[in-house]
């Protein structure tokens, strides 16, 4: 099971120019509002065309502008899950489900397949209800059966947990999780949540501007991202400008501070990332000791959220922002200076990729 596809869409203002590849495994897409993560599974489903370039699933070629091939969606064997699931208002879910069915099959050997997916996702008791009187996790469950139904060879799911009231997303994020486990192709998860994504993806494609800034394993991704965009997506929301000094020696400009990295630094590196729970406090001097003034004390759910002043200033980029367990801040819960130490490890070297850290929200 396979997916092969570079496509070019210029839709006036924004270009969309992709090129991925993915197995028999659940790529995720991950990237902020209108970086074209969704509009490039609209290509895929043929709902969009593109300009130019080629889509192939499983050997069978669904676009080509060469060859001036284009299936339409009804042919493509594409499951999408909108994010609104798009059942018809005026169908039962048994009729919404038995409407996804391909070939032709007889009214009995109809009804014994959508009794059997309907038993599989606990919605034998709703055969009869509208989409009206079915709840968003409901829903979810009808559109989810309608697509696997139709015996697809790609899953595209887009943003499926972004209609749902936020305490029914973890229940459904598991039965998805089965889902995806059993389906015997390949799934493209398109999110903005990085969570979700770690937990159900296996690899991560990094979207910015329409085209792929990095693309790599989850765990890969998550613990040493490439470049300063994928660090931001995947939680980092602390950075400072470089000079590299030798292979691992930079001078932090933002932060005024001299620092040892634990991973090699190349002549690209452009600046280091620190993720908010990967600094400690410490009372004495030593390597990777960095003095701060408090700025702000925030006392969070579950943790502390503390923003500090470096010697590189105290605005911008030159705060850090941090979170310490209670235990571990109560000695300073008074202080207005602390030292941090950044251990070597904990440093992330980046490269520029497609956004400047400048322009970065």
């Amino acid at each position: 099971m396979s997916l092969e596809l570079k496509i070019r869409k210029d839709f006036g203002g924004f270009v969309l120019d992709l090129e991925l590849s993915a197995g028999q495994e659940t790529l995720a897409l991950l990237g902020g509002s209108g970086c074209g993560k969704s509009m490039t599974l609209r290509c895929i489903a043929g709902v969009v065309t593109p300009d130019e370039g080629y889509i192939i699933l499983n050997g069978r070629t669904l676009f080509d502008s060469k060859k001036r091939i284009n299936l339409p969606p009804q042919k493509r064997l594409v499951g999408l899950l909108f994010q609104n699931y798009a059942l018809f208002p005026n169908m039962t879910v048994e009729q919404n489900i038995t409407a996804g069915i391909r070939g032709k099959f007889s009214r009995d050997e109809k009804r014994r397949q959508c009794r059997e997916i309907m038993e599989k996702f606990y919605l034998t008791p709703l055969a009869a209800h509208r989409p009206a009187q079915l709840s968003g996790g409901q829903q979810q469950r009808v559109a989810l059966a309608r697509i696997l139904i139709s015996q697809p060879e790609i899953l595209l799911l887009d943003e499926p947990f972004s209609a749902l009231d936020s305490y029914l997303r973890w229940e459904l994020e598991q039965e998805l999780m089965r889902v995806l486990q059993d389906f015997p192709g390949t799934s493209i998860l398109v999110s903005h949540n990085r969570d979700e994504v770690y937990r159900i993806s296996d690899r991560v494609a990094v979207i910015l501007d329409g085209r792929v800034d990095c693309c790599a394993p989850k765990q890969e991704l998550f613990s040493t991202p490439p470049t300063y965009q994928s660090a931001l997506l995947t939680g980092c929301k602390n950075f400072s400008r470089v000079r590299r000094l030798d292979e691992r020696h930079v001078e932090a400009l933002d932060w005024g501070a001299t620092l040892t990295c634990s991973l090699p630094l190349d002549e690209t590196v452009c600046y280091i990332g620190l993720r908010p729970h990967f600094a400690h406090l410490t009372d004495g001097p030593g390597e990777n000791v960095v003095p701060c003034r408090v700025l702000q004390v925030i006392d969070n759910l579950t943790d502390i959220i503390v923003i500090l002043a470096t010697p590189g200033g105290d605005s911008g980029h030159s705060q850090l922002y941090l979170r310490f367990k209670r235990a571990d801040w109560q000695p300073y819960a008074d202080a207005q200076t602390v030292s941090l130490r950044l251990d070597p490890s904990s440093l992330l070297p980046l490269h520029a990729g497609a956004i400047p850290l400048e322009g970065a929200e």
